[in-house]
């Protein structure tokens, strides 16, 4: 039941009195019964500097969030001797961090569930570290509290990848809460195509029809579902722009700390 702890180069690892590892707490517990695709994974955090410690089943992922207090805990669906939804929902109760669960076809009805019983986000397995990274990078003020941006009668809870309009909770999925994201710390500035695929894809060619497809799915939730008064409107020749009618204060900006939500 010991993790497989991994590192960048160079970095030693300290121990306790029992042979144990007693370093800080991880970035990133990774939850995968598959071993080759833990470790093709964990080298790309690792390339990023993000710290993972590995299990290989839900007992083991519960026993290393209580020993070890990961800052984020990715499982994988489907998951072995306890699954993704039950581990999520007793992490929530015991040990409150971040779940993000990550599934292909397989274990698809598995990350569902997990994500009805609090998982911020479920990504791809095989795991695309340009999807996570960004999960795991930010969202967290040098005292733990969990930022909000808020625009018109947007809210965006950054630490909890949560969206409300009015109050009234927005399901986007992980690429789509970015891409508002992005919009909302730039509200009322022309965004180009190329920064937004450079910031969000990470690469500058992307198939043409890809970032319209995902702009144009947040401006029809905002408008269709939240009938929020913001909007993403194509400045033709130029770009993208976040913006707001009188109605919900268009223009403004809030960045706000306010403590991480307990379950």
């Amino acid at each position: 039941m010991t993790p497989d702890a991994h590192r960048l180069p160079g970095t030693a690892a300290q121990h306790g009195p029992d042979g144990t590892e007693a370093d800080s707490a991880p970035d990133l517990l990774l939850a995968e019964p598959d071993r080759d695709l833990a470790e093709k994974a964990t080298a790309r955090f690792s390339r990023a500097g993000v710290r993972t410690v590995v299990c290989h089943d839900g007992a083991e992922a519960l026993l290393h969030v209580g020993v070890r207090h990961p800052r984020t805990v990715l499982l994988a669906a489907p998951l072995p001797v306890i699954g993704a939804a039950r581990v999520t929902e007793l992490i929530a109760r015991l040990h409150p961090v971040p779940v993000i669960v990550g599934a292909g076809a397989d274990g698809a009805q598995e990350a569902t569930a997990a994500v009805a019983a609090g998982a911020v986000a479920f990504v791809a397995r095989p795991y695309r570290a340009e999807e996570i990274l960004p999960l795991l990078m930010g969202g967290r003020t040098g005292d733990g509290s969990a930022e909000s941006l808020t625009v018109g009668d947007i809210e965006l809870d950054v630490a909890g990848f949560h969206v409300y309009v009015r109050g009234q909770s927005l399901q986007l999925p992980v690429r789509e809460f970015l891409l508002l994201r992005y919009f909302m710390e730039r509200p009322n500035r022309v965004i180009s195509r190329a920064e937004l695929t450079k910031a969000l894809w990470g690469t500058e060619e992307l198939p043409s029809n890809t970032l319209t497809v995902h702009i144009r799915r947040v401006r029809n939730k905002l408008r269709d579902e939240a009938k929020s008064c913001c909007t993403i409107d194509a400045i033709r020749g130029m770009g993208y722009r976040l913006e707001c009618s009188s109605a919900g204060s268009a223009g403004t900006q809030t960045l706000s700390s306010r403590p991480a939500p307990t379950q």
